[in-house]
């Protein structure tokens, strides 16, 4: 018994009794059918798809389809043409985030449970797709949860600070100056380091001097910003010095000093009285009697609050993103720095970047270590530096501002580290100068040590303060939200199906085509290596929760849904020839690393083939050998294999995909040959054990309106499934092991 629908047999009756003659008179021609109809009419013979599967060889293979679940729900003709030649069926968008997760994170999942239903009435098992995925995802609510956090602010929380206003900005820098009698000199030689917080109603840079009263040290300078910041500088005096001068003539403003702190290396005593200006009493401070300006202790309403933000990426050196990290060896770069292997790192265990020097260098630049941010300075933002730095050899180093790696700004940065063979912390802290605005790169020069040398950095920290009446949440905040909402989202979807979905794609297309990193494997996909487009229109989760998401949405759907359920991770071009299947020997190895805690259980690789068929026979052959070592590779797994987006077009000898009124029977057939290829080569390659099934993506060629391949003849039935085509007949051989 045939279950498919037939509309042949339904023509060639029309035809007959358009021909036949009421009078029983005998027709005086005959008609001939037309070559279209015989050309089609062998697969009359065929049965439904499903019948040639070998149930007692392959008693887990599933044959399904994909389908569009509010036409499947109907219960209509295309409901009993699937439900005829299919074992299971594919939800196209219905299962998916976007589809079912509203603005405020509420979730729809009506449609679903009626296409759960209809299923069950016909007894056609579904496989889901997809639990997580960038595409098709609810920016909107998902961006909105890991948006900035409001900050209220108490107007009446207030602080006391100097301010210093000056009325005009005159020629030169000592024409306005503040000072302070330390109530104990300064000891000629000892290093100190005053800190303060500072802000000025416009971006300046206040010179910082010191005098005994006969000899003066001028710098390092201080720069303020608009927004209260941290400042602090090291200097060593070349005098006892009674007095710290700020120097300013040439602004014109209010100027703001709170939490000053002067220490002497080693020690902890602040020398400065009533550095936090609690008191209104201005005990040692002063200013030369000429200068026409006023100080004064001011009560400063509270502002915006203020944050560190870590512009480093890979500041543990544990991942293999170098896009801060670059080196130039013995004259030779700026490129890309090398990490070295585990054990090289701080702690013993992990890594570290290493540069090495050479010997006799002509310049303190030949060899170089550059820390690049991806952002780009202005005078008066206020940062932290830190990293853990240690040599071969000791040595000291210098550093420099510059634009990008290898473009010279200013001499001065972060200060001159200094190496030993021991590993310590490197800090210096500050705001950007005027000469130093417009860099984004700190360049440390290694050559100063004229020696060969090896030099090794870990725990690279780069930090800016940004203020505002909103704080962003940190790394760790936006990882704990996204995981909260994926477990939402995962419960929501496996209470509504009731535990009769037992097969999904967990991950859906995970990997980009391309290896950025230089690890040898293609990158988790991201912002960082996609289209304008795409980075504003897709979600990825793996930007927050790192590649550690796959392991986290395995562990969701084992903990909410069915024990005996099957998790696959689906991806495309698996089968593609221009990387001689680079990217599913990529995907090999990435689900051997987040298999390697343990713990984490993938069930089976899907690959989605939307293949064509191509005229040019070079490149068929091509395509035919990598579809083979596609197979080959995912049997070596051991793992469960399912093709789960089949579907085909046809390409010209001109490199022109043909929409369905241009095919020619020819080219119908060479589909048909093809589609018999890719099915007869499963089961001729994949064992027995790991046959989950093959999933037909378009089963009825695509109408010119859809988003998807639209008018090409990607189906085994025409346009509305009304006749089956070639391609049919070629499916159900290679079905049958023809």
């Amino acid at each position: 018994m045939r279950h498919t629908i037939n509309t042949l047999g339904a023509i060639f009756l029309m035809l007959a009794m358009a021909v036949s003659c009421v009078d029983d008179t005998k027709l005086l021609f005959e008609v001939e059918k037309p070559e279209s109809i015989i050309q089609m009419e062998y697969l009359n013979d065929y049965d439904a798809l499903k019948t040639y599967i070998d149930r007692s060889a392959n008693p887990g293979f599933k044959l399904g389809a994909g389908v569009t679940a509010s036409e499947y729900s109907k219960q209509g003709m295309i409901y009993r043409l699937i439900n005829s030649n299919f074992d299971e069926i594919t939800a196209g968008n219905a299962m998916k985030y976007g589809s079912i997760v509203k603005d405020d994170g509420s979730m729809d999942f009506g449609q679903v449970v009626q296409f759960v239903g209809a299923a069950k009435a016909a007894n056609t098992s579904i496989y889901g797709h997809t639990l997580v995925w960038h595409a098709q995802q609810n920016n909107k609510y998902l961006n909105s949860i890991i948006a900035d956090k409001e900050i209220e602010i108490d107007p009446n929380d207030a602080n006391n600070a100097l301010q210093a206003t000056t009325p005009k900005a005159n020629a030169n820098i000592w024409d306005w100056q503040l000072n302070y009698v330390l109530p104990t000199p300064l000891t000629k030689g000892v290093e100190y380091t005053i800190k303060m917080r500072v802000k000025a109603s416009k971006p300046f840079t206040v010179a910082f001097w010191r005098t005994d009263g006969s000899a003066t040290n001028y710098g390092p300078d201080i720069a303020f910003g608009e927004n209260w910041g941290d400042a602090s500088v090291t200097f060593t005096p070349t005098m006892n010095a009674t007095t710290l001068q700020f120097c300013f003539g040439t602004f014109e403003g209010d100027l703001f000093f709170d939490d000053m702190v002067l220490t002497a290396t080693g020690s902890e005593e602040n020398l400065i009285e009533n550095g936090s200006f609690d008191e209104e009493v201005l005990k040692g401070w002063n200013k030369p009697g000429w200068h026409a300006y006023s100080f004064k202790v001011v009560s400063v309403a509270g502002g915006p609050a203020t944050w560190w933000t870590n512009l480093v990426s890979n500041s543990d050196v544990e991942g293999n993103d170098l896009s801060c990290f670059f080196a130039t060896e013995k004259t030779v770069g700026p490129k890309a720095a090398t990490i070295g292997p585990a054990g090289t790192g701080a702690d013993g265990v992990g890594k570290a970047i290493v540069v090495k020097s050479g010997d006799s260098p002509a310049n303190s630049w030949d060899t170089q270590f550059f820390v690049r941010a991806p952002r780009v300075f202005k005078a008066g933002e206020n940062y932290r530096f830190s990293m853990k730095i240690r040599a071969e050899k000791p040595a000291t180093a210098t550093s420099q501002a510059h634009k990008q790696p290898g473009e010279y700004l200013h001499w001065a940065m972060v200060g001159s580290p200094s190496f030993t063979t021991e590993w310590k912390e490197y800090k210096s802290s500050g705001l950007i100068q005027g000469t130093q605005e417009g860099m984004s790169t700190i360049a440390f020069n290694l050559s100063e040590f004229k020696e060969a040398n090896t030099y090794y950095f870990d725990d690279i920290v780069w930090e800016i303060e940004e203020s505002g009446n909103k704080i962003p949440q940190t790394p760790e905040e936006k990882a704990d939200t996204l995981t909260w909402a994926m477990d939402k989202w995962i419960a929501g979807m496996m209470n509504a199906t009731e535990g009769y979905v037992l097969a999904w794609d967990v991950v859906n297309e995970p990997l980009s085509g391309a290896d950025k990193d230089g690890d040898g494997l293609y990158d988790l996909q991201s912002v960082k290596n996609v289209s304008e487009a795409d980075a504003k229109n897709n979600f990825y989760w793996q930007d927050y929760l790192g590649d550690n998401y796959v392991r986290t949405a395995v562990q969701l759907a084992r903990t909410h849904g069915p024990a005996n359920m099957k998790l696959f991770v689906n991806d495309y071009n698996l089968e593609s020839d221009w990387d001689d299947n680079q990217k599913l020997k990529s995907l090999i190895k990435w689900i051997e690393k987040w298999e390697a805690d343990g713990v984490t259980v993938i069930d089976g690789i899907g690959t989605q083939m939307h293949v064509s068929c191509y005229a040019n026979p070079a490149t068929q052959a091509s395509k035919e050998e990598h579809i083979v070592q596609m197979y080959e590779l995912m049997a070596a797994t051991g793992k469960l294999v399912r093709i789960t987006e089949l579907d085909m077009g046809y390409v010209d000898e001109d490199g022109n995909s043909l929409q369905t009124e241009e095919m020619t029977e020819d080219q119908h057939k060479a589909m048909a040959e093809y589609y018999k290829f890719i099915v007869r080569k499963y089961f001729e390659i994949i064992p027995v054990s790991q046959r989950y099934g093959i999933a037909h993506w378009c089963p009825t060629d695509s109408p010119k309106s859809s988003s998807w391949r639209g008018g090409e003849p990607v189906g085994l039935w025409t346009e509305g499934g009304k006749y089956r085509k070639h391609t049919y007949a070629g499916f159900a051989d290679g079905l049958a092991g023809k």
